[in-house]
């Protein structure tokens, strides 16, 4: 596209609405954002000097001619020079228009780095998604929701870090993970959450128990003078129960034992060396075939939220986000959150 309009009609004003731009009441000062069109306006005017139509420039950038051209008047408003003279022959640059074409090729250019750039950091991060989760969602509900998140991106690593409710925190604030999950009563601090479903802690014991073969209900002050099988402090669980025993009045008596997994938990219980308290999503196996029985108690409530957790005021994207999309969906809501 020739520039053939000459200098006297690029300065004094042109047909088309253009006319009386040239040069007075450009902004001066302010945001750089108000006085440089954005990135639309300056796609409109290259597709102007590529076809020669602004007829043919507007199709091409998907809007209506009528919009078009009130963008042009627009820009050249807020450049203080006209920009294109129009005519029913078509529409060409004026000098200015020109020189300003210029300047837009290379700041679309610079933009179309900017976007490609961008687009590498999102493939980057969607490559992989770090997973951090307390034990029981860890072992009976992640394997679940990872397979599904598989399904629909096949070509994201993930990995899976364990522990309890207190590890899970300290790996999100230490930028270690990009989402994880924990069963405890409180957020830690530093960290914004949305609960994805309900859950509750049943008492068990083997089936050889006394508790196993009692009639009624053992009282709140019964379970928190006995000796249990429990969780480390620090674990979601374990938290749940003091809570639940101290808003009673009541505390707990020094464990039989600590362990740092649900298995080993069940594992000990199962052995008939003392009742536990577990997770209810965590004992549907060993309840069924009886290697367990649960064991109703009265007078306190176990109930707990089962929590995605993340880095403040980064909310979860990509993987992270479809992850956080399929545990909210995939997850029934337990009918209660009370023992007993």
């Amino acid at each position: 596209m020739s520039s053939g309009a000459s200098g006297a009609r690029g300065t004094s004003g042109t047909s088309g609405g253009a006319g009386g731009t040239g040069g007075a009441g450009a902004p001066s000062g302010g945001s750089l954002a108000h006085r440089v069109p954005d990135l639309g306006a300056l796609e409109l005017l290259l597709a102007v000097a590529r076809l020669g139509s602004l007829g043919a420039a507007a199709r091409e950038v998907g809007i209506t001619q009528p919009a078009a051209s009130s963008r042009i008047r627009s820009m050249e408003r807020q450049l203080g020079v006209a920009l294109v003279d129009r005519s029913p022959r078509g529409s060409r640059l004026t000098d200015a228009g020109a020189l300003v074409t210029d300047w837009a090729r290379r700041v679309v250019e610079a933009a179309e780095a900017f976007d490609a750039g961008a687009q590498a950091l999102r493939d980057r991060r969607d490559s992989r998604l770090r997973v951090a989760a307390s034990m029981t969602i860890a072992e009976y509900l992640l394997p679940g929701w990872l397979l599904a998140l598989r399904a629909q991106r096949p070509d994201t690593a993930v990995s899976l870090l364990a522990g309890n409710s207190a590890a899970v925190a300290e790996r999100l604030l230490a930028d270690e993970a990009d989402l994880g999950f924990v069963e405890g009563l409180t957020v830690p601090g530093g960290l914004d959450s949305v609960v994805i479903a309900q859950d509750r802690l049943i008492v068990v014991a083997a089936p050889g128990h006394a508790w196993a073969r009692r009639r009624r209900p053992v009282p709140a002050q019964e379970l928190a003078a006995t000796p249990l099988i429990l969780r480390e402090k620090g674990s979601g669980t374990r938290q749940v129960l003091d809570a639940a025993l101290g808003g009673v009045g009541l505390g707990l008596a020094r464990p039989l034992i600590e362990l740092s997994s649900t298995t080993a938990v069940k594992a000990a219980a199962e052995s008939g060396a003392g009742p536990a308290v577990l997770s209810e999503l965590a004992v549907g196996e060993e309840l069924g075939m009886r290697r367990l029985v649960s064991v109703p108690v009265d007078g306190v409530a176990l109930g707990r939220a089962l929590r995605a957790v993340w880095p403040a005021g980064r909310r979860p994207a990509g993987p992270a986000r479809d992850l956080l999309s399929l545990t909210r969906s995939r997850l029934p809501t337990r009918p209660s959150d009370s023992v007993g």
